[in-house]
């Protein structure tokens, strides 16, 4: 699967890097996330809650914050196992402007 989008936010970009950096707001922004724990700041576990099709599968793994660029951008990525649902693997560039 692949998503693309774009959104604009009324805040200033500080604002925006901010919230994207604080797990409570960052668990909204990704699909299906029911729970994002941060391990320090660039690396967090996650639980997220799939279904495609009849199939239903909770996924734990980590996420990780790379590529960091304050405030401007930063690479999402994570990965997680499904048990018998298998593993699941995805990621996302993150850039903002005012």
């Amino acid at each position: 699967m692949e998503m693309s989008g774009e959104y604009l936010i009324p805040a200033n970009r500080l604002e925006v890097w901010n919230a994207l950096n604080d797990p409570a707001i960052l668990k909204m922004s990704i699909p299906g996330c029911t729970e994002l724990e941060a391990l320090d700041p660039q690396h967090l576990t996650a639980t997220v809650a799939i279904k495609v099709g009849p199939v239903s599968a909770k996924f734990k793994g980590e996420v990780e914050l790379s590529d960091i660029i304050e405030p401007v951008s930063y690479r999402i990525s994570g990965e997680g196992k499904g048990g018998v649902a298998g593993f699941a693997k995805g990621g996302a560039s993150v850039t903002l402007e005012e």
